[in-house]
């Protein structure tokens, strides 16, 4: 029966710009609001909002619980188009729904009627999956005071509705397919891949994505990258290329067609690697011109992240059993039943899980429907033994990967668990079998790999990590606290080993030596009255007080304190040895633990079924991680730190040792002894270039110009320079205009340490541009010191304002809103530089405040030792400088203006900017003045 749609009556609808400036849609013509009565409506409601925490802020309020008078359409786009994207504002609304593009704060009012008037009829004609499921869903939401729950029950009842769904729709476990096990698919081939087929492959790509014509440079890309697929000669020397190409030749189209071939031919399987999220989604929308089925690119095209990015079942059950007993968000998790029924794949991190959806409202973060509570960040899984093994999320990847052909994942995955597979295969063990053998790597955003290995290879004996270990081994010792300890996740594993029960039994009374709940107000308190409880807390406070006493000023609360460990005081040296003490008092019985489940594997494998066999691998990782490689490696710094016999200033030491503290709203929260690398490309060519048999790395910046040898930089930092045969190299130029489609400024009458200085020339530079600005800073303090300059006088020209750390959304949905509205502006720390993928006029100014310098720290000092001193610093600036420059210019209809507000920036820093872009040196009324001109024509 065609459904009737239903009859609305909906509550009026306020839209809140920064400034603030405040529009209200109420049934007749949409009109602005002053802010005192836009304050009243919020409160008083009935009001429709677009994320209620960020209405609020803008209203200087505090973010608001769920009230029934509340209507986030958000939470309803969530309802009815559950895993669909949307950016998080009206706009985005728009956006998602094929609505006008709304302008100003009243057209963004009438727009959230229209959205939500359009959601609730999509729902009445075709809700998902069943109209069944989402009305039991509903009902729930209904019960629990959602207030959209009357009229989505009643879109939903717009046709008459079967009653053979049962009970609150909330076990979605229920009703999610389980993953099927297959024979292991056995060794990759060595077949060669030829580079003519590899054009041909090409052309078939492009044809398929609608583009007939095939551009040379990518073309010849797709050529040349076909030397890493071919057979390696010898044993340790993969066949490694470096490529730079820049944007618009379309290298992830032209690696993806010989990577196809090869896979086809000796699969499985090629890993592409990237450092951010966003890539790898990009790419995995890129492989439908490969597997144009969207059932045959689910199988052979694989999105894989570590396991603390996956929805966690068991997790979500406990949450969700919380709330029903009145503990928890139950709305929140709810909504978050939506998702689970739709995803593609369970991941939360920028998987199409609506991140937003944590934010609109204010819940404790204990009980969020939010990632942090809902997957297993803490390695307590316990496989096989979980009643949702045939379901979970994580075992469909993992298994799915294994006989992908192309495996989409990131530095950060493929590194740690190299690092972990080749610490077991050293000691004789087979891998965790999370990854298949890694034959074939593309590292695409290659210019991050160093970074990633410093990341992957390092140690931090830190106040958050102890109690993370104490709370793996002991489990949540306060009360209501979600997770499980050892004994409950082994203790039918181990039957009647006594010793096994035993070692066990040590291992949690020795962690008790581990920090516990409120450490860190035990060893730095607000009032100073130090209260440290066993030997690492007594440790972490030696370290506080050499910091302070060692440390110059802390540089504002976003820096922290940072110092040498070596020469140590006496006090952290006559702590040491306790510390390493109760460390070692852990690591045996665990260590003991981990053979005696070894013992089960070997003595019992005739009777074990499938299903232990998996559940005892499983706990032997995690006991592999934390006994043989964390607490080694902590106990390791602590011996360096007693013996006290290397100096920090000897000559090219193989690591770093350095004692941080970290600093939120003035206090201490965190302190730690770190110990990485001082070039971790060492542990990069052990753990994964060697056992390689070819590696692609490429990057829109990759080399660097200003070097005699361009790639030389690159090699060093990729590794390459370690294996006993040169790397191939390719450099293809960008095929656009640069010349006459952007503009570098560097200007040069601002004082850059004056806020009030940089905020007038961001904000004239922003209302030149007409929008369409994104304000790169190197310290938080002063993104937030311009923000709250700059918000309200662009809001009066209406131009919103968006900013990290200011506004309540986290950096990928503050990304979304600036690339959906067109003339909004961004303000975000220099790392937000590789997470901005916006084409088009949504980004066509970019002002950094200074020149991005590496942060002096204590081991940047040891690499800039170690790799050239000043040179390595230039190396570094000139290359984020590039990096920031190839976001601004993505189509070659693009048309961009770069600048910088430091007038000390040296000319040498620009050379890495496309041929055809001249830096000029001007006054800041003359770059306004040509800003506003550059980009008008492009509007012209």
């Amino acid at each position: 029966m065609t459904a009737s749609p239903p009859t609305l009556d909906l509550a009026p609808a306020l839209v809140v710009l920064p400034g603030p400036r405040a529009g209200l849609a109420d049934g007749g013509a949409a009109r602005m609001l002053r802010a005192p009565d836009a304050r009243d409506l919020f409160e008083h409601g009935p009001v429709l909002v677009a994320h209620a925490a960020m209405t609020a802020r803008r209203l200087n309020l505090s973010p608001p619980p769920r009230s029934p008078r509340l209507f986030d359409v958000l939470e309803l786009h969530a309802f009815v188009r559950p895993a669909a994207f949307c950016a998080p504002s009206a706009v985005g609304l728009a956006t998602a729904l094929g609505l006008r593009e709304p302008h100003g704060a009243a057209e963004q009012a009438q727009t959230l009627r229209e959205a939500a008037d359009a959601l609730l009829r999509e729902l009445a004609l075709t809700p998902v999956p069943s109209r069944e499921e989402a009305l039991a869903i509903a009902e729930t939401l209904a019960k629990a005071g959602w207030s959209w729950g009357p009229a989505v029950i009643g879109a939903l009842r717009s046709v008459p509705v079967g009653n053979q769904f049962r009970g609150s729709g909330l076990d979605v476990w229920a009703r999610l397919v389980e993953w099927e096990d297959q024979a292991p698919p056995g060794e990759a081939g060595s077949r060669p891949i030829d580079p003519e087929r590899a054009g041909e492959r090409l052309t078939e790509l492009l044809q398929r994505s609608g583009l007939e014509e095939v551009r040379e440079a990518q073309a010849t890309f797709a050529r040349e990258a076909t030397f890493a697929f071919q057979p390696r000669e010898r044993e340790g020397e993969p066949r490694m290329m470096l490529a730079e190409a820049g944007t618009g030749v379309g290298k992830t189209l032209g690696y993806l067609a010989p990577a196809s071939l090869w896979a086809e031919a000796n699969g499985p399987s090629v890993w592409v690697s990237t450092y951010t999220r966003a890539l790898q989604r990009q790419i995995e929308r890129e492989s439908r011109s490969i597997y144009p089925d969207p059932k045959e690119r689910a199988r052979k095209a694989v999105v894989r992240k570590g396991r603390e990015n996956y929805l966690c079942l068991l997790n979500f059950q406990e949450q969700i059993n919380g709330a029903q007993l009145g503990n928890g968000d139950l709305i929140g998790l709810a909504l978050t039943v939506r998702w689970a029924r739709a995803t593609r794949d369970g991941d939360m991190t920028g998987g199409d899980f609506p991140a937003w959806l944590p934010t609109l409202a204010a819940v404790p973060p204990s009980v969020q429907a939010s990632p942090a509570n809902l997957v297993d960040r803490r390695g307590e899984c316990i496989h096989a033994g979980c009643q949702h093994y045939r379901i979970c999320f994580i075992e469909k990847a993992v298994r799915a990967s294994k006989r992908a052909d192309l495996v989409i994942a990131n530095h950060a995955l493929v590194l740690t668990q190299a690092a972990f597979d080749g610490a077991r295969t050293a000691r004789g063990l087979k891998g965790d079998n999370e990854t298949t053998s890694l034959k074939r790597i593309v590292f695409d955003e290659g210019h991050h790999l160093f970074e990633a290995a410093d990341s992957a290879f390092s140690a931090a004996l830190s106040g958050a990590e102890a109690a993370e270990l104490r709370r793996w081994i002991r489990g949540p010792e306060g009360r209501g606290r979600r997770g499980r300890g050892l004994e409950a996740r082994l203790l039918d594993i181990l039957g009647d080993r006594e010793g096994a029960r035993g070692a066990m039994s040590q291992a949690i009374q020795a962690a008790a030596a581990l920090p516990g709940e409120g450490w860190s107000g035990r060893v730095a308190p607000p009032d100073g009255q130090i209260n440290p409880i066993g030997p690492i807390e007594n440790f972490l406070v030696a370290v506080i007080e050499q910091l302070r006493a060692r440390s110059g000023d802390r540089g504002g609360a976003d820096l922290g304190l940072q110092c040498d460990a070596r020469p140590a005081t006496d006090l952290v040296r006559e702590r040491a040895p306790e510390a390493a003490k109760a460390l070692a008092a852990i690591e045996a019985p665990l260590l003991a633990l981990a053979r005696a489940l070894e013992d089960v594997l070997d003595e019992d494998a005739e009777h074990l079924g499938a299903s232990e066999r998996a559940r005892i691998e499983g706990a032997l990782r995690g006991l592999d991680r934390r006994a043989r490689m964390t607490l080694p490696a902590w106990r390791s710094i602590l011996k360096a730190i007693e013996d006290d016999d290397v100096e920090p200033s000897d000559s090219d030491p193989d690591f770093v040792d350095w004692f941080e503290a970290t600093f939120l709203y003035g206090r201490v929260v965190d302190a730690a002894c770190r110990r990485h690398w001082v070039d971790p490309t060492e542990p990069l060519r052990a753990a994964v270039l060697s056992p390689a048999h070819g590696v692609l790395v490429t990057s829109a910046t990759l080399v660097d110009p200003a070097l005699e040898d361009p790639f030389a930089l690159a090699e060093m930092r990729t590794g390459a320079a370690r294996l006993p045969t040169a790397p191939k190299v390719l450099r293809l130029v960008s095929p656009f205009d640069y010349e006459n489609n952007a503009k570098a400024f560097v200007v040069t009458d601002v004082n850059k340490e004056d806020p009030r200085q940089v905020s007038a020339a961001m904000r004239e530079l922003f209302l030149a541009a007409g929008g369409g600005g994104l304000g790169l800073f190197t310290a938080i303090r002063r993104l937030k010191a311009v923000h709250e300059r700059i918000a309200a006088p662009l809001a009066d020209q209406g131009l919103a304002l968006y900013a990290q750390h200011v506004d309540p959304l986290e950096v990928g949905a503050l990304v979304d809103i600036f690339r959906a509205e067109e003339d909004a502006c961004l303000l975000g720390t220099d790392a937000i530089r590789d997470g901005v993928d916006v084409p088009g006029r949504s980004l066509r100014l970019l002002v950094f405040d200074r020149v991005p310098w590496p942060r002096p720290d204590v081991l940047h000092k040891a690499r800039r030792l170690r790799f050239g001193g000043k040179g390595y610093d230039d190396a570094v600036a000139r290359a984020r400088i590039s990096q920031a420059f190839g976001r601004l210019i993505r189509r070659a209809d693009d048309r961009g203006v770069f600048v910088m507000l430091d007038a000390a920036a040296p000319t040498r820093l620009f050379s890495s900017l496309p041929e055809g872009v001249t830096l000029e040196r001007v006054s800041l009324v003359e770059a306004i003045e040509a800003t506003g001109a550059f980009l008008a024509k492009k509007e012209a």
